[in-house]
């Protein structure tokens, strides 16, 4: 049994939370989040600040939505690092600037703290299975110390390297996710307007190498009109944006994502920040003049 401070009770925090709780781990909460009240009655303690929840807690999980918001929460004057002591153990499961990941992390060993960037992938799905990606930088040793944490919720684990890595991963992993997203909505936007059922051409494909996770969920998302979050547009668009900013200090071109990019924005345009990101498919329908619901 481990004591595991938790910050960030969102969509896919919660259920991550519930997993370590379900393990049989001891969790601290921010007293103020919306998932509080819950989280209480089913076994948390509740803590006045990020500061005491570092103090109580040995190991320390972020899952919150970007760079800004893990900075401040690391270190702000009420922030984990204000609590956190030498021998203890911060991951962050959000998915932010692989540059800042490595500034958080050697700020922290100075304090003696070992700091691992674990992001994730699979949506709220794969945070209420407990079945999620998670994608790790930092020392083996201290990912030997999470991984059972892990474990309780994910399934596909992996140690890339040395802390940046992880965060770097994951934006890999969204620019492989929207340029498939685009792919699937660009095909059947044009099997819909040649004439054919979108919903049997999609089945067929199903069956051939143009399959994928992304082409079984979102595809039917967009045939279904079922745009509620599992992973919001305008946190996808932030993905792509840390791909972009990467690339630029890299030298490298990402024309396929800039591309994406361009969709993303013009969606959160079309006031649908807030929707699935298989919504991308209607900034398609409206350069095509047509729609598949």
């Amino acid at each position: 049994m481990a004591d595991i401070g938790f910050i960030g009770l969102g969509i896919m925090g919660r259920p991550m939370a519930e997993h370590l709780l379900k393990a049989g781990h001891r969790l601290f909460i921010y007293a103020k989040s919306a998932a509080a009240a819950d989280l209480r009655g089913a076994g948390a303690s509740a803590c006045v600040s990020f500061k005491e929840i570092a103090e109580r807690a040995d190991t320390v999980i972020l899952m919150v939505p970007d760079t800004p918001q893990v900075k401040s929460a690391l270190f702000a004057e009420e922030g984990v690092a204000a609590g956190v002591s030498k021998g203890k153990l911060v991951i962050d499961m959000s998915s932010i600037s692989p540059i800042a990941t490595k500034e958080f992390a050697a700020k922290l060993a100075e304090k003696g703290v070992a700091y691992l960037d674990a992001p994730v992938s699979g949506g709220e799905v794969g945070a209420k299975a407990a079945s999620l990606t998670i994608m790790v930088g930092g020392s083996a040793e201290a990912f030997a110390r999470a991984k059972p944490l892990f474990e309780a919720m994910g399934k596909n684990i992996t140690h890339v390297g040395p802390n940046g890595d992880g965060q770097t991963a994951k934006v890999a992993n969204q620019m492989i996710v929207a340029l498939t997203i685009a792919a699937v909505g660009e095909a059947l936007v044009f099997a819909s307007k040649a004439g054919a059922d979108p919903a049997k051409v999609r089945e067929a494909l199903m069956g051939g190498f143009a399959n994928s996770r992304v082409l079984e969920v979102h595809g039917k998302r967009m045939l279904d009109r079922t745009f509620n979050p599992g992973f919001r547009i305008r946190l996808h668009h932030k993905d792509l944006g840390l791909a972009l900013s990467s690339a630029d200090a890299l030298g490298l071109p990402l024309p396929q994502t800039a591309f994406c990019q361009q969709l993303l924005n013009a969606a959160s345009a079309a006031g649908e920040a807030d929707l699935d990101h298989s919504a991308l498919v209607r900034s398609l329908e409206r350069l095509a003049s047509h729609s598949l619901g």
